[in-house]
């Protein structure tokens, strides 16, 4: 009796294992270079510069790990999580200020081939889904280094928001389209630091189109400010710190054979501004109004299936209004990289960045500033990494 019993459960288990399938995956990138940098500031601002040779990670990729799953729940419907968090690949220092467990995104939702997704938590909002891909910086073959200045158009994704529900629609015809909103999570504060994103993209052929939003309400007021909402000011997630900012984006890019060329603008705006990221750090900057302009035109070119070359030129028009006047800063920024794949998991690079900034008016937070490393002394900077990236 008890032997039929026993085989009743292991069938029984078994059915139901074979009905709602599960998968974990254990995943993550490691990107380490040697980097040359100079004018680096030897002190505060206002330092003379200097020279700098170092060992980097995340030049071109973030270092990162994660866990992704899904259970197979029928019907084409599945549940989906992701765990992610990043890391430093030369020290092991954990990211986002070692503020956050998974500081990089945690999710949890429903899937269906059918419907699209639903997700809550901690996710990336839809510039990075279906815009930046599009361009060199960020998820595009540029990486890191190619941040746009302050990341005041969230090129490299160092924004993420918190609490947020997020749509993304299947893909029909090409068109695909998404939507979201972010919670404040503070009781007698529902709209102080909540966000909302939307974005569509297109493909067709060699022909990828995408437009995307994101905007933040938020109080720039300390007395008022939730540290913790939507962008949290605690762990790094915000690169413009104030008061309400609204980003837009438009990109393309067209791909014939072993050649693509992309167009990207984006268009961004931050009320009562208080701090930039320049360097490594928010860096205070006190005025009514921030906005910038990017513009940018990329291309690349596999000569081989393992070996690209590239170049990116981007324009960017800022302007800093305070009561006493209107500062308008304006960058110049060119890259340049070859990249060889010695694998399908590991590649080894070799990117330089040119960035020249004018009309700052002696303000040393307009000095030129390359992703996160030390800022210039002056308005110009010369950055080369050669890295070496495996993802796992």
């Amino acid at each position: 009796m008890k032997r039929i019993v026993f085989g009743a459960l292991l069938g029984l288990a078994y059915a139901g294992s074979s009905y709602a399938q599960s998968a974990v995956t254990l995943y993550g990138l490691v990107d380490t270079s040697i980097t040359y940098a100079n004018n680096q500031r030897a002190g505060g601002a206002g330092a003379p510069g200097s020279s700098n040779w170092a060992l980097s990670s995340g030049n071109l990729s973030s270092s990162r790990w994660g866990l992704r799953g899904h259970e197979d729940l029928g019907g084409g419907l599945s549940a989906v999580f992701t765990l992610e968090n990043g890391f430093s690949g030369v020290n092991g220092q954990a990211a986002n200020k070692g503020v956050d467990l998974f500081g990089r995104q945690a999710f949890v939702g429903l899937q269906s081939n059918q419907y699209g997704s639903l997700t809550f938590g901690r996710q990336y909002d839809f510039i990075e889904a279906f815009a930046d891909p599009l361009g060199a910086s960020g998820p595009g073959w540029g990486g890191n280094l190619g941040m746009h200045p302050y990341d005041n158009d969230d090129s490299v994704h160092i924004i993420r928001l918190n609490n947020s529900v997020k749509y993304t629609s299947p893909t029909h015809r090409g068109l695909k389209f998404g939507a979201m909103y972010a919670f404040s999570n503070t009781a007698g504060q529902f709209g102080n630091n909540a966000a909302y994103s939307a974005g569509v993209s297109y493909e067709n052929g060699p022909v990828s189109l995408a437009a995307a939003y994101l905007g933040v309400n938020r109080s720039a007021d300390p007395a008022t400010a939730n540290a913790n909402g939507a962008i949290s000011t605690a762990d790094g997630t915000a690169p413009i710190t104030g008061g309400s900012q609204q980003i837009w984006t438009l990109a393309g890019r067209y791909r014939s054979g072993p050649a693509s060329v992309g167009l990207a603008w984006s268009h961004s705006s931050t009320d009562s501004v208080t701090g930039v990221l320049h360097g490594s750090s928010v860096t205070p900057l006190v005025g009514k109004n921030l906005t910038f302009d990017n513009f940018s035109v990329d291309g690349r070119y596999f000569v081989t299936p393992a070996f690209s070359v590239a170049a990116a030129y981007t324009y960017t028009a800022g302007r800093f209004s305070t009561d006493t006047g209107t500062t308008r800063p304006k960058w110049n920024s060119v890259m340049l990289q070859s990249d060889y794949k010695l694998s399908r998991r590991t590649d080894v690079y070799i990117e330089g960045v040119y960035q020249s900034v004018s009309g700052g008016n002696g303000n040393p937070v307009f000095d030129a500033s390359i992703f996160t490393l030390t800022p210039s002394s002056n308005s110009n900077q010369v950055a080369v990494a050669a890295g070496l990236r495996h993802r796992f």
